[in-house]
């Protein structure tokens, strides 16, 4: 697999534009972000072709920590759900375990 530098992205209008300049190998996205949440990110994202993205490998990464805050990340087709704040090497390991089954 190649390496490609990380992309960030403020909103879920500008994650949504990064999608179609370029597809991630993974998708990293807070939940309460300006505008639209996490949760329309990924919903957005999932309704996508394979080859457009949609199937990409996701992690929730958020301050909303509950029980049932990770089963709607989860519900709503992200694949994973890490409270922040966390460790990069916590992330880093997600993110390899995720890309590894991709």
């Amino acid at each position: 697999m190649t390496s490609t530098p990380a992309r960030t992205a403020a909103s879920t209008e500008t994650a949504l534009a990064a999608f179609e300049r370029e597809t991630p190998q993974v998708l990293i996205s807070d939940i309460a972000m300006p505008g639209e949440h996490g949760y329309s990110l990924i919903q957005t994202v999932r309704a996508r072709s394979s080859g457009q993205g949609g199937r990409i490998p996701a992690i929730a990464l958020t301050a909303y920590v509950r029980a049932e805050d990770r089963e709607r990340a989860l519900a709503a087709g992200y694949n994973r759900h890490l409270s922040k704040p966390i460790d990069s090497i916590d992330l880093a390991s997600a993110v390899a375990e995720l890309v590894q089954r991709a």
